[in-house]
């Protein structure tokens, strides 16, 4: 009787087990991911060729942890000495004093609360509606991040995109399909890994993953959940291509992508150094180059060579709608982040431009003590809502300080 009661126990771990045996063979069914009448196992190494595996996957969240660990040492042993000679220090902002019960509200409920709020606060803080406002301007003030931080960012993102452009070019400027998008197809997918394609996507799908990993203390925009589908799709883009060996046609990908990065960081660089004719002169290459890489070749050389010549090898299946569906989403956040771009030149051209499309201003935080205050030319200071306030003068720690598009990009996050 109590074996036969067990008997039902004992049962689970093996359903369990298939269930998940049928779940991992129907998501690896080869007539999903390969062309008809191929199948894994004609991937499988032999005759000399190897090709690439899921299982070298493994292999990217641990060297995503050590980007992190490098990243940690350059920001601190190259970025920050490098920022110094350079004169870019840290500007001293006035910490908000401690108020328990404004601090909870911050913490718990919102960063910029309305009118109302702002009242019933007051009240309850025994504090004046002024010094609440000013309270909130302080401290969303300490939680921006400074131009220090900004600078040792920017300065780890521009060497790596500067040597994987450098790593690709080398990689792929002796193979036809980088002449000849037709010549990514003969023989797909039984095309053997190479060397330089393995290093080339490990260490691009870690840096990726990296990124993912410290987007919780990076300096976030306004696009900050456009970034995060990026990465993702980048990441699910990378490793498909790389399982299914459509890896000649994301060497390419990789490669145009790194091209204009390599640009917006060094800008950027130069405009937290406050060299505004050379940032400005970059910026301008920079967004040549973006709309070029991503508005022209992207779509009418890459995306055309993924949806037009693998139909004269094989016909479609749902890996081949699966990949060019991913390219299309990144042109999608191309066209997007493509439309900011063309804002700040708008503005910048027609003399209206103040501070970046995808960043927040630094509030004032260095006010008088008094109930009230004045600018510095002794005009009326104008006041928005959720205690902001605009008097003409903006703190910006080297940015948005002259009509230019240094300013414009100061705080600007890598455009992918």
């Amino acid at each position: 009787m109590l074996s036969g009661s067990l008997s039902p126990v004992r049962e689970c771990p093996k359903r369990s087990v298939k269930m998940i045996d049928t779940l991992y063979e129907w998501v690896w069914w080869d007539r999903i991911w390969l062309p008809v009448n191929l199948t894994w196992a004609d991937l499988e190494d032999r005759d000399g060729r190897v090709y690439a595996k899921a299982s070298h996957l493994y292999v990217i969240a641990p060297y995503a942890v050590a980007f992190l660990l490098v990243r940690y040492c350059f920001e601190r042993l190259i970025a920050t000495p490098l920022a110094a000679s350079l004169g870019i220090k840290e500007k001293a902002r006035l910490g908000a004093e401690e108020n328990r019960i404004l601090e909870l509200y911050y913490l718990s409920h919102t960063k910029n609360p309305g009118q109302a709020e702002i009242d019933g606060l007051s009240k309850k803080s025994s504090w004046s509606v002024r010094q609440v406002e000013r309270w909130f301007r302080k401290r969303r003030n300490q939680d921006r991040p400074g131009v220090l931080k900004k600078f040792r960012e920017a300065s780890w993102r521009f060497v790596f995109y500067l040597l994987s452009f450098i790593g690709g070019v080398v990689a792929l400027y002796d193979k036809e399909w980088f002449y000849d998008t037709r010549e990514v197809w003969p023989g797909f997918p039984k095309q053997s890994l190479l060397e330089s394609q393995y290093w080339y996507y490990i260490l691009e799908m870690s840096f990726y993953g990296s990124l993912l990993f410290s987007v919780t203390f990076d300096v976030k925009r306004k696009d900050f959940k456009e970034q995060i589908i990026h990465h993702l799709a980048t990441l699910t883009l990378l490793s498909f291509s790389w399982c299914v060996n459509y890896i000649r046609i994301g060497t390419l990908v990789m490669l145009i992508h790194d091209a204009s990065d390599v640009l917006l960081e060094s800008a950027k660089l130069f405009n937290y150094a406050k060299w505004e004719k050379t940032c400005n002169s970059l910026f301008v290459v920079f967004a040549v180059v973006f709309m070029v890489t991503r508005l022209i070749i992207f779509p009418f050389w890459l995306i055309h060579c993924t949806w037009v010549y693998p139909l004269d090898h094989y016909p479609p299946f749902f890996g081949y709608y699966f990949f060019n569906v991913m390219l299309v989403i990144l042109l999608l956040l191309h066209i997007f982040w493509a439309y900011l771009i063309l804002r700040m030149v708008k503005k910048f051209l027609f003399g209206n431009l103040t501070r970046d499309e995808r960043s927040d201003n630094e509030e004032e935080d260095e006010e008088d003590e008094g109930e009230t205050s004045s600018t510095q030319d002794g005009g009326q200071e104008h006041k928005v809502g959720n205690g902001l306030v605009m008097n003409g003068k903006h703190h910006n720690n080297g940015c948005f300080g002259r009509l230019s598009l240094a300013g414009n990009i100061c705080q600007s996050k890598t455009v992918y």
